[in-house]
């Protein structure tokens, strides 16, 4: 039987945004040239105080409108036949900070994001073991935190969601999820309920606080708001070096990074050093859906004091990163193309 996982404090590779509930970013330096990140680097994302769930005692309970209702246990889980996944994770805040005008919320950086390999049972053995009725539309899944969430039937369906206790090979420690959470590739990640508890198969479209009311993306459009559901990530690229602010030698400079899109592999990521044209970056390693993809450029500097670099994706599908994202009001799916300033300096100054 798998240990007990207790939570652990921040790495120093974690800046802590809030103390209680403990919400913390991952320095985007920490993040350069590994396509997983360890666990103690990896962004943690709290609504609520972090539960302890007494590991002998907790169930996953999973009931509604199903044929068969099930208790399992941590052991019982375990002997089913597990999955490992590579996948990103990315808060749907990711970038809130860098809005204008400024929201309210958690003001996060570009460091609540990472990829990690998760291991644990395919949803769809789960439910394949209950039995779901035909009136049955969404699954509702709870959090032993408080916190829920609801997937449609026919989002949940394509077989990939996973319920993991086990992240990067290790027990999930107390701060991501133990004993078990949800993965649900390519989503942002409200979605990936932690210290799952319940799972409810419902007849009717859920109306909890995180669903309709909470990530919810509202736009200003034509003098009215327009609402609509936060889910898929947006694409996104991130510049992991050099720091923003970093002095850099007037040279060939390694302009590395990672880029990633919830609805299809990346394609292309372009850089773009004091306004030149875009040149292309070149993409490492093979795609892997739902997991990003590292990138690099070598770009020649002259001695200006001030250099600019930016960088964009683009996935398979065409979506392309925007010179500014719509605002709205709660700050989600910021995937504004980054900027970076750094300082070049030269012998012929």
């Amino acid at each position: 039987m798998m240990d007990e996982a207790r939570p652990a404090g921040p790495s120093d590779d974690l800046t802590v945004l809030r103390a209680e509930p403990l919400n913390c970013e991952t320095r985007l330096s920490a993040l350069a040239d590994e396509t997983i990140v360890p666990t103690e680097r990896f962004y943690i994302r709290s609504h609520f105080p972090t539960p302890a769930p007494d590991a002998a005692a907790w169930r996953l309970t999973v009931g509604g409108k199903v044929a068969v209702s099930l208790s399992l246990s941590l052991p019982e889980i375990l002997e089913m036949s597990p999955h490992t996944m590579p996948v990103t994770l990315e808060c749907a805040g990711n970038g809130r900070s860098l809005l204008d005008p400024k929201v309210g919320g958690e003001q996060w950086g570009l460091g609540a994001v990472g990829t990690a390999d998760w291991t644990g049972v395919p949803l769809a053995q789960i439910l394949e073991a209950v039995g779901v009725q035909p009136a049955a539309r969404e699954i509702v899944f709870r959090g032993a935190d408080g916190f829920e969430r609801s997937l449609t039937l026919d989002e949940a369906g394509n077989g990939l969601a996973l319920l993991a206790y086990a992240m990067n090979g290790e027990p999930l420690n107390g701060l991501h999820g133990y004993p078990l959470r949800l993965i649900v590739p390519g989503w942002y990640g409200m979605a990936s309920v932690k210290w799952l508890s319940e799972m409810e198969l419902i007849d009717h479209p859920f109306a909890g606080e995180f669903q309709i009311d909470k990530y919810v993306f509202e736009w200003e459009r034509g003098g009215k708001v327009v609402r609509g559901p936060v889910r898929r990530q947006l694409v996104r690229s991130v510049i992991t070096h050099p720091a923003d602010g970093e002095v850099v030698e007037a040279d060939a400079l390694a302009i590395r990074g990672v880029a990633w899109s919830g609805s299809s592999p990346i394609r292309s990521v372009e850089v773009s050093v004091d306004d030149s044209d875009w040149m292309e970056a070149v993409l490492l390693g093979e795609p892997v859906p739902y997991s990003w993809r590292l990138w690099e450029l070598s770009a020649p500097l002259d001695s200006s004091v001030s250099v600019t670099i930016r960088a964009r994706a683009t996935d398979m599908n065409g979506n392309a990163q925007p010179e500014r994202a719509e605002w709205n009001r709660a700050g989600y799916g910021n995937n504004s193309i980054q900027q970076i300033t750094v300082q070049s300096r030269g012998s012929d100054r």
